[in-house]
């Protein structure tokens, strides 16, 4: 198993009673519950610890994008991972540099999305593995003002456009798409990786006909944990290997990638001691405070998204209670994974064997976690816990097709990732 250590960048100092006065986290008057010493400071403790977890040993270093968001004030993931590019190579850390995504169902520039990425590519010396979300909507379509019905097809658009411009050989090519137009296509500086272009994962919470285009495409899939693994993990992993098999795809647990939140501490009653309120922060503050009908507008799933809601509307597991959800009903419902070393391993390797999950992003900063906690579940989780993930699957023989071959990886130079049609 592949573990990169999973960073978001969030606002540590919301007042107690912040989601009793405010709406959510995407609408809040910044001026009224910011401090800028405070929003300074979590830009720089966020790359300390991406550090400090690149310097533990884990496989990859992965940050995402939000937009206008106080439980992420990260807008562009790859800002971040150029910094941690050049800084690891000048360690001589492998680690693998992963934005988990930029959002190209919002994106009006994917050209400099492709710029970017092929960038760092270069800066890491071909240790790049790039992350495509669609976009969720409060961003792509309220922010940023993409009609939902367009996010997909900007996606889709976006994604062809990003890959040719990696890899067409030859001279400037014209792009006339219905969103965007260009004369000359011509990248400088082209990635390192060039089989036929780095490792490939999209991001999803669950509709079929995403899962369904990345194994078609041959790309990685990716599943976050924070609606709870125990009440979606069934539903959701039984989904994407159904797919597979329908397709005629072998059931690598390379293939898939799973986000989960992780508190490690000596005992389990000491872990829930220390991180307990600061789970409840992020769930009720954070990413649980936002309202549904802000993440899925009308318009923005297609048919077959909204036909899985709707005979499964269970794919939300506890979003809905966020808001108010306690410690304890996070932890049984599987939003966060806390305890001793033993605790946690032995749940992340369970789920891991069940789900068949080969990739996991550990989420070991959240909420209003202070620095120095943070470091501290770093290195216990890196010490204690890490080591028995990454033997998972070892015995099975699978090749690892979605990460960098510097780092172990083994190309698969398939040309339905370029040719294939988007489904």
């Amino acid at each position: 198993m592949k573990v990169t250590y999973f960073q978001q960048v969030p606002y540590r100092h919301l007042a107690d009673d912040f989601e009793q006065r405010f709406e959510s986290v995407i609408t809040t008057p910044y001026h009224e519950v910011t401090e800028p010493q405070h929003v300074a400071a979590a830009f720089r403790e966020a790359m300390d610890e991406l550090m400090h977890a690149a310097r533990a040993g884990f496989d990859g270093l992965a940050v995402t994008e939000h937009g206008q968001s106080s439980y992420d004030m990260a807008p562009n993931p790859d800002i971040i991972e150029s910094a941690l590019a050049y800084a690891t190579e000048v360690e001589n850390i492998d680690t693998a540099i992963y934005p988990v995504g930029r959002s190209l169902g919002k994106s009006r520039e994917p050209l400099r999305a492709a710029e970017e990425l092929a960038m760092i590519d270069c800066l890491s010396n071909g240790r790049l593995v790039s992350g495509f979300p669609v976009g969720l909507a409060y961003d792509a379509n309220l922010n940023n003002g993409v009609p939902p019905a367009q996010t997909r097809q900007r996606f889709d658009e976006n994604l062809e456009l990003v890959l040719k411009a990696w890899t067409h050989r030859g001279g400037a090519f014209p792009w006339n798409g219905k969103f965007g137009q260009y004369p000359g296509v011509n990248i400088w500086p082209r990635p390192l990786q060039q089989a036929p272009h780095p490792p490939v994962w999209i991001t999803g919470i669950g509709n079929p006909r995403t899962m369904q285009m990345t194994l078609e495409r041959e790309f990685g899939f990716n599943y976050f944990g924070w609606f709870g693994l125990k009440v979606t993990g069934r539903r959701i992993f039984d989904r994407f290997w159904e797919i597979a098999d329908r397709l005629g795809k072998d059931a690598n647990p390379y293939r898939l990638g799973f986000m989960q939140t992780i508190c490690v501490a000596d005992t389990d009653a000491k872990a829930e001691a220390r991180y307990a309120k600061h789970a409840e922060y992020f769930f009720r503050k954070g990413i649980g405070s936002i309202p549904m009908e802000r993440l899925a507008l009308p318009g923005g799933i297609d048919i077959r998204g909204v036909e899985a809601i709707m005979r499964d509307p269970g794919d939300f597991g506890i979003y809905g209670k966020m808001r108010t959800a306690s410690f304890a009903e996070l932890v049984d419902a599987g939003s966060v994974i806390c305890g001793s070393p033993d605790t946690v391993a032995e749940q992340l390797l369970a789920y891991a064997r069940e789900y068949r999950i080969g990739n996991l992003h550990a989420m070991l900063q959240f909420g209003s976690m202070p620095h120095e906690l943070a470091k501290d579940n770093i290195d216990l989780f890196a010490s204690a816990v890490m080591p028995r993930l990454q033997q998972l699957w070892t015995d099975e023989r699978y090749q690892h097709h979605w990460w960098p071959e510097r780092l172990g990886g083994t190309p698969l130079a398939d040309s339905a990732r370029l040719t294939g049609a988007l489904a």
